[in-house]
């Protein structure tokens, strides 16, 4: 049977067909539904980018006024002792309240604010590490600094890091500057060289986050680097996850190996911190020894106190 091209096929039984006064309405109320979500979504949009042109105006006040400051997060050795900190910008607000920096790193980078902002940290942090160099109990102290993308990408990174090195007065091999995995994926020519340079005055790079990229066996093979730090996922899962202690131990056996010196970040138990022992990692980083810490709370944590020398019993 054939059927003619013609031919309406539909609902014939009146008790079946919406009545024209019926479908009118319908249509009237999905139109209506639809601007109502397209109106709500304006909303949303135009409130977005209204907070995120009031932080982009409250960024440039806190770099002009110098509002941001610098918290300082222990790094242990495998004796117990503070060897290291890592400097970490946090920004208090005078009506926002404590700013985190995942509110507005990404800001800064999408803006490039972080190019100024990441330059104050650095100076921040070289200042802070000549005065522990001026004082006999902290002169042995390091300082671990994160580079981004945008502020190490600068034409002139290498220029403004030494001066900013000059000017402080510090030691350039007791700064140590921290780089992600992904940093190394493009223009790998300009990226040795600029790591060379700084390194050729005494500055060490410590590779972030080692493990969570694609291209970690190559970032070792070529680039001047003088650390990695085990990225906390691989530390927070490896009493549950068997596959991450086998990466983890495999990543401080292969680092051993090309003398490269290698931090655990995120140890937050006892239980962590036993096991990254027992299988040779000899630096660590996390909340079971402190969270990052203001300068004045961070030089009380420095004095020897009997309960700090229990975490390595």
């Amino acid at each position: 049977m054939s059927l003619d091209p013609n031919t309406s096929i539909g609902f014939h039984d009146p008790k079946l067909v919406i009545p024209a006064s019926a479908a009118e309405i319908g249509a009237w109320s999905n139109t209506l539904i639809a601007m109502g979500e397209l109106v709500f979504i304006v909303v949303i949009m135009n409130a977005d980018l209204s907070v995120r042109r009031t932080m982009d105006v409250e960024m440039r006040k806190a770099i002009a006024n110098g509002d941001f400051q610098l918290h300082y997060q222990p790094q242990i050795n495998e004796a117990g002792r503070v060897v290291s900190a890592e400097a970490l910008i946090r920004w208090r607000h005078a009506k926002m309240g404590n700013v985190p920096p995942v509110k507005f790193i990404p800001l800064a980078e999408e803006t490039g604010l972080i190019v100024p902002i990441g330059n104050w940290v650095l100076r921040a942090a070289c200042a802070q590490l000549a005065q522990w160099e001026a004082q006999q109990h902290t002169q042995h102290l390091t300082m671990a600094v994160n580079v981004s993308a945008s502020q190490f990408r600068q034409p002139d990174f290498v220029q403004t890091v030494s001066e900013i090195i000059r000017l402080s007065g510090v030691t350039p091999s007791k700064l140590k500057l921290e780089l992600t995995e992904s940093m190394f994926i493009d223009n790998v020519d300009a990226t040795v060289a600029k790591m060379i340079a700084l390194k050729a005055i005494g500055i060490s790079w410590s590779l972030d986050d080692f493990g969570t990229g694609y291209s970690s066996l190559s970032v070792l093979n070529r680039f001047p680097l003088g650390q990695i730090k085990i990225d906390k996922s691989f530390v927070r899962d490896m009493l549950t996850n068997a596959r991450n202690m086998v990466v983890t131990q495999a990543i401080i056996e292969l680092a051993g190996k090309l003398n490269l010196q290698v931090i655990a970040e995120g140890v937050e138990t006892r239980e962590q911190l036993n096991r990254l022992r027992e299988v040779g990692c000899l630096n660590y980083q996390g909340y079971f020894f402190s969270p990052p810490l203001d300068i004045d709370a961070f030089g009380t944590f420095l004095l020897p106190a009997p309960s700090k020398s229990k975490t390595f019993s």
